[in-house]
């Protein structure tokens, strides 16, 4: 059985849905859990400290160790302070999780800079520099996990859907964190994945206990990509319904980058056009 006894993890965004299902389960396995969340509205606004507090409470009284934290993580030095919160309570990091997230639409011909800042803020700007604060500590120890968060509304295009471009971005924009932060944490032992999970939560618009698609089912995922018995880096596990597949874009290994891609030549558009089949022969990852 997986067991992170001792180890510590911040998990953003735990107060509902995927968050909370990560933070009960890791507790349950013996970590000790900073349990994030703002308590925003689903317009990403406002903040409810209850709403993190309650899990902190239920991991509790089932004998975990739980301590709740509703930073709101709109700028760097409040991201900063919950890693520092966690160092000063806890004195060591082991693990980083970052659930939280926004969904909300907008299409391209109506995009306000307001509703793309937001989109920025929590998928690109807070990862960066949760990690950048959690890095040192990790490194001292020579241990340690970082789990983003991706959506395959983002990553294959027969998913897209109208108006989701600034959580797209987002979502996509961790990928490419995942993939430096990996070469950057080798060395020092961290090892940095990616979880693409579907469930029915908040963002789709479900209350009740959903009969499929649970968050319970996404879970064990990121329990194994958080455990010390995870080995990889820079893997996107997707995840949905109680099943697993990881994808990882990986150049072919007769290509010397970046001056013989191993590929079609075509020194006019006209003779690319003219090849495009053969070019795109092969379109997946």
């Amino acid at each position: 059985m997986i067991r992170l006894d001792d180890r510590v993890a911040i998990i953003t965004g735990s107060g509902r849905g995927l968050g909370a299902a990560y933070a009960r389960l890791l507790a349950e396995r013996g970590a000790r859990v900073v349990v994030h969340d703002a308590g925003v509205n689903k317009e990403g606004t406002g903040s409810d400290p209850t709403v993190v507090a309650d899990v902190a409470n239920n991991i509790r009284e089932k004998g975990g160790v739980a301590i709740a934290s509703d930073v709101l993580l709109n700028s760097r030095d409040n991201c900063r302070s919950l890693v520092e919160m966690t160092l000063e309570k806890f004195d060591r990091l082991d693990i980083l999780i970052h659930n939280a997230g926004w969904v909300a639409y907008q299409s391209i011909q109506d995009l306000s800079p307001d509703f793309l800042e937001r989109a920025i803020n929590i998928n690109i700007e807070a990862p960066t520099w949760l990690s950048q604060a959690a890095l040192p500590r990790m490194k001292q120890q020579h241990y340690g996990r970082i789990v983003l968060t991706t959506s395959d509304r983002a990553i294959y295009q027969q998913y897209a859907l109208g108006g989701l471009a600034a959580y797209a971005m987002g979502k996509m924009a961790q990928i490419g964190l995942m993939n430096v932060l990996a070469v950057e944490g080798k060395e020092q032992g961290i090892l940095v994945n990616a979880i693409s999970p579907v469930a029915k939560t908040r963002m789709w618009n479900v209350q009740d206990e959903p009969e499929d698609l649970r968050p319970e089912q996404v879970a064990p995922g990121v329990l194994y990509l958080a455990s010390p018995e995870c080995q990889e880096s820079g893997f996107i596990l997707r995840a949905s319904n109680g099943q697993f597949t990881a994808m990882r874009p990986i150049e072919r290994s007769n290509v010397n980058y970046p001056f013989n891609l191993a590929a079609v030549e075509s020194s006019t558009a006209e003779d690319l056009s003219t090849r495009w089949q053969e070019i795109a022969a092969d379109v997946a990852f």
